[in-house]
């Protein structure tokens, strides 16, 4: 826990008092005490007092005590029945939740979500102005059509791995994919849940309604407009003023690139940078082999790309006897100065940043490694050459250290016998390093580099699995958790993850936080605050003006679902809003319809299922979700507005 400050000491008593004069004009003893574990719990959320986590299960805890022992604080009945106190870890948002990261992780073991990041990539360059669009995009898309926390599930790999290749922290990307992915599910009615359950709620209504006043339900477009303007506020929101309101550095360091090009730099004198170039049509390069150019200019081609499939790195890729033709690419390593003397002496495109080989050579799947041959290697007494090490192995051979000395391209090092005790750095991909380590003819030294498993022969199970689950999501009436835990399930008996790795993949703080506040929403409910609160906001509105009315149910719904399920609180206003419209004289289905939109305004606390899944792995706080959330929400609502009084 952490150390009480003055300012927590002067807000618990701040928010202590204001907890005191509700309860003074409270209907009940249960609101009352309702109204405290409210306030409790945004104070823990707000000032951080303990983990959200450790916040949530402490009122639950909180929670079962008070409904244990309720006589002794005036209430009838629990505010929580014993029996649902801990259901929220059988609820269908929690399963849901589970089933979607492991989804997500089957798909990104395959190396999919890989592709697609390389994609994103390819098109967006590796800009965050650009990246962020791009990735905001493609996710509200999705989440259009599918629930908007798998969709976030299923790009969280994907902009791990676009962090990884571009150095932009993780923080400065998950925030706005996870609130796009929120507003994506605002572009149809089958996007979220509340406007999946909105017809519904309008044929309940309709039923204790005359027939004059009936109205006619929403269908699967009719809020297209309005969310595509939600969605467009949002991507434009980050672009414009993300580096104000995101966390963390505009880019980060490349960690496992950098450190170890300074490690390599100190020990052996190495000053090497990793490029690319086009060989234009025209250029004398052209029917050059490799072995002819990397000693003169004291350069390694690690990779090569000649066509659109034939992408050459790694064992069996690249060897001294390939002729270069034109259009190719080539991956090269070499000093700066070589590099540039090289591409002008054959008129060659040399390119700042990888695109070619933006995958293939990212920090996360090749790099540099050092390499001892031991005594007993078979390899002792022949050359680099003579083994064609670059083919056979997958290591380029960029310098070799004996006896104190360090010996580089162009010293002939590849010619050179090799002795026991010979220390080769050498460029690899991690795959090629990972199976080396079981061959006894080479000691790895380099132990710290990402040992990933891929399984590119389960893409098809892996695909057949999320499409079984989309297929039941969308042609059937299938509950959400089953249909995602059957793909999940799937994926593990099909052997695209291993179950020790499908436990790995779920954040269970996420799981602890929503399962949580799950009983603290159906407390809210069945203890009459909700609907006190509701019919106290809207006491006040009598008489103004039928968009200050709409106002006031959007941003009360809009409160609501910070502290409560965007379900629950849809359930509970729909009713509401609509007798509210009908007095008013104005639509009741609109009213209803920004109740269902409103309750997706969840960005200024962690609550919402897709922020807490992205909470985690970059490393947010909750003072990160209300300063760059409350301006969202702020945004939502006024573009909700204008848009709804402009299209219907």
């Amino acid at each position: 826990m952490k150390k009480i400050s003055p300012k927590i000491i002067i807000a618990a008593i701040v928010f202590l008092l204001i907890w005191a004069a509700a309860a003074s004009v409270a209907p009940s003893t249960p609101v009352s005490v309702v109204l405290g574990i409210l306030l409790l719990t945004v104070f823990l959320f707000a000032f951080e007092v303990v983990g959200v986590d450790v916040a949530a299960v402490s009122i639950l805890v909180l929670l079962g005590l008070i409904s244990t022992f309720g006589v002794k604080f005036g209430l009838a009945k629990p505010l929580v029945p014993t029996s649902e106190l801990f259901s929220g870890f059988s609820s269908n948002a929690v399963m849901s939740i589970i089933a979607v990261m492991i989804i997500g992780a089957g798909l990104d073991k395959t190396g999919l979500m890989g592709k697609v990041a390389g994609t994103i990539l390819k098109y967006a360059g590796r800009t965050e102005a650009r990246v962020i669009p791009a990735i905001s995009g493609s996710v509200g898309f999705i989440s259009s059509f599918m629930q908007n926390v798998g969709a976030a599930a299923l790009f969280l790999p994907v902009v791990s791995r676009i962090s990884a290749r571009t150095g932009l922290a993780m923080s400065r990307l998950l925030m706005p994919m996870g609130f796009c992915a929120i507003l994506g599910g605002t572009i149809t009615m089958v996007g979220s849940s509340p406007l999946i359950l909105l017809n519904d709620l309008i044929l309940a209504s309709n039923k204790a309604l005359p027939a004059a006043q009936q109205m006619q339900t929403w269908s699967l477009f009719s809020v297209t407009p309005v969310g595509l303007a939600l969605l467009s506020t949002g991507i434009a929101y980050f672009v414009i003023a993300g580096r104000f309101v995101l966390p963390g550095s505009a880019r980060d360091d490349m960690t496992s690139g950098t450190d170890a090009m300074d490690y390599y730099r100190n020990l052996y004198g190495l000053d090497y940078a990793l490029n690319e170039v086009a060989v234009p049509a025209g250029s004398p390069l052209i029917g050059t082999v490799v072995n002819a150019i990397e000693q003169p200019f004291r350069l390694r081609v690690i990779a090569m790309l000649r066509g659109a499939d034939d992408l050459r790195v790694g064992p069996g890729g690249v060897s001294r006897d390939v002729t270069i033709e034109a259009g190719c690419v080539l991956g090269l390593l070499g000093a700066p100065e070589k590099l540039r003397e090289f591409a002008g002496k054959f008129g060659l495109d040399l390119r700042e940043e990888l695109v070619a080989f933006a995958d293939t050579l990212a920090p996360t799947k090749a790099g540099i490694a050092e390499v001892v041959i031991p005594p007993g290697s078979s390899l002792i007494g022949k050359s680099a050459r003579d083994v064609w090490m670059r083919k056979v192995y997958g290591l380029a051979l960029v310098a070799l250290h004996r006896a104190g000395k360090t010996l580089r391209e162009g010293d002939g090092v590849r010619d050179m016998a090799l002795q026991a005790g010979d220390a080769m750095v050498v460029h690899t991909t991690w795959d090629a390093l990972a199976r080396l380590e079981k061959d006894r003819d080479f000691v790895i030294i380099t132990t710290e580099y990402p040992h990933e498993e891929l399984r590119p022969h389960k893409v098809r199970a892996a695909l057949g699995f999320f499409g079984l689950t989309l297929a039941l999501i969308l042609l059937t009436d299938t509950r959400l958790s089953l249909a995602l835990m059957a793909g999940a399930i799937g994926m593990i008996l099909a052997g695209v993850l291993k179950i020790e790795e499908a436990y790995q993949a779920v954040s269970w703080k996420s799981v602890f936080l929503l399962a949580s506040l799950i009983p603290l929403g159906l407390a809210v409910e069945t203890s009459g605050t909700a609907a006190w609160i509701a019919q106290q906001t809207l006491s006040l509105l009598g008489g103004t003006p039928i968009w200050v009315v709409q106002l006031a149910i959007a941003v009360l719904a809009t409160c609501f679902t910070l502290v409560m399920s965007n379900v629950g609180a849809t359930v509970l206003l729909v009713p509401l809003a609509v007798n509210i419209a009908i007095g008013a004289g104005a639509n009741p289905a609109v009213f209803a319809l920004t109740v269902a939109l409103a309750t997706s305004n969840s960005f200024f606390l962690p609550t919402h299922q897709v922020n807490a899944l992205i909470m985690g792995p970059a490393g947010y706080r909750v003072a990160d979700f209300m300063r760059a959330g409350g301006i969202m929400s702020l945004l939502f609502i006024t573009v909700l507005m204008i848009m709804m009084n402009l299209v219907f």
